[in-house]
């Protein structure tokens, strides 16, 4: 009777049923939160993770300019399924270095994480101009003005560089003064290739049987 009595004033206070529910709630967000801030393995790179260089970089923005983010996931989980389907599950330690993260959940197309040298160069530029002329049931859009496009003119690179570095991404002097003259005569095309081309390279084999790390 008492229960039934405060779940009545509950539903009748506005204001308390609102507390109640961000009460709650805050509960459920500490028990989550709490815990990762105290997981090294969130900030610790793994052995063979680095700093995008300045082609990389570039590429990578471009990718998100573009939505590819969008229709492409960047995180293997530990299923079987996916496991099976594109490489080794994602270790946290992978993503040390990605501003934003690009993990996602809709996987309208493959998830990418592991895609680094898993086709050539001519095969991505034939798959960004027509998707359609590599794999024939795509739904993917055509992106034939990335090679048209100069990669200098994606951004400002060496005040990207420099915000990164700011953030704690070691890049030195020098790669902040080179990186103008890395991106001259390529196109978006090449710079976003590049991205592609690297994405889960860091990823060690002898990794493969190590215990989940969080995510």
């Amino acid at each position: 009777m008492n229960a039934l009595k405060l779940h009545r004033i509950l539903e009748q206070n506005t204001g308390l049923l609102i507390f109640g529910i961000l009460f709650i709630s805050s509960i459920g967000g500490l028990v989550q939160i709490l815990p990762s801030l105290n997981d090294e393995t969130l900030s610790t790179p793994t052995m063979n993770t680095r700093v995008y260089d300045a082609v990389e970089l570039t590429g990578r923005d471009i990718y998100i300019r573009e939505g590819c983010h969008v229709c492409h996931s960047q995180q293997i989980r530990p299923l079987v399924a996916e496991v099976e389907r594109y490489g080794p599950y994602s270790r946290s330690g992978e993503f040390v270095y990605d501003r934003p993260f690009l993990w996602g959940s809709k996987r309208t197309g493959p998830d990418l994480h592991r895609i680094g040298g898993k086709y050539s160069d001519q095969w991505h530029e034939t798959h960004l101009l027509n998707p359609r002329a590599v794999v024939p049931e795509s739904i993917m859009p055509a992106y034939p003005w990335l090679s048209e496009r100069p990669a200098s003119a994606a951004g400002d690179i060496q005040r990207k560089m420099q915000v990164l570095q700011s953030m704690g991404h070691p890049y030195s002097p020098e790669d902040i003064n080179n990186a103008e003259a890395a991106l001259q005569g390529l196109t978006e095309m090449e710079a976003l290739i590049r991205y592609l081309q690297m994405l889960g390279t860091s990823f060690d084999a002898s990794q493969a049987d190590a215990p989940m790390e969080g995510m």
